[in-house]
């Protein structure tokens, strides 16, 4: 549940990004560890200010039988989930956009380091800017979580295509506010279970 104490002011939607194969994990990712990786997601959205928390299913089903969802954590599955990150991108603006929610925080399921800190601070730098869009960064490279405004779902939904997710939409844009949280978090997208040799 989100703070009590914070303002219940443009509230944001955490999206989780958990609809593929996970081929090179081996599985896919969203049950990786026991369920760890999609746990410590939830928390980090929801603990960061987000309220709901949508998780994007894909590869696991259109239900959540197989996958430990969270509790207080919502589910959409993106049906055309094997097109790429895009399609769970729309699945999950798509789904926010039946709330009240007037911003969206993305995150995949394989970052787990990043936490309720690292989401807070990028959520802020978004309510802050005029853009409403902010995005971490960590040692110089951009990472997730990235908060959207609703005022660009549409043009986001849009331009995704295959594994771009929002980056059509997003790259070169320069009101696109760059929050430093190498301090934080290492902001790793974790691609191969820690015990394969590579």
């Amino acid at each position: 549940m989100a703070d009590p104490d914070r303002p219940a002011v443009a509230p944001c939607a955490g999206v989780v990004l958990a609809a593929g194969a996970g081929t090179r994990y081996g599985k896919p990712k969203v049950l990786a560890e026991d369920g760890a990786w999609l746990r410590a997601t939830v928390t980090a959205l929801r603990d960061g200010g987000c309220d709901p928390v949508i998780v994007v299913l894909g590869a696991t089903g259109p239900t959540p039988r197989i996958v430990d969802l969270p509790p207080g954590a919502r589910h959409v599955w993106a049906a055309d989930w094997a097109t790429g990150m895009s399609a769970s991108l729309r699945a999950g603006l798509i789904a926010a956009a039946g709330t009240p929610a007037r911003y969206a925080a993305i995150m995949p399921v394989d970052t787990p380091d990043v936490g309720a800190d690292v989401v807070a601070r990028v959520l802020a730098a978004a309510l802050a800017s005029p853009s409403g869009l902010a995005r971490a960064v960590f040692h110089d490279t951009p990472g997730h979580p990235v908060v959207i405004a609703h005022k660009h779902w549409n043009a986001v939904c849009g331009s995704a295509a295959g594994d771009s997710g929002a980056r059509t939409y997003l790259t070169g844009r320069k009101d696109m506010v760059c929050v430093t949280c190498d301090d934080l978090a290492t902001g790793v997208d974790r691609d191969f279970p820690a015990t394969t040799a590579r």
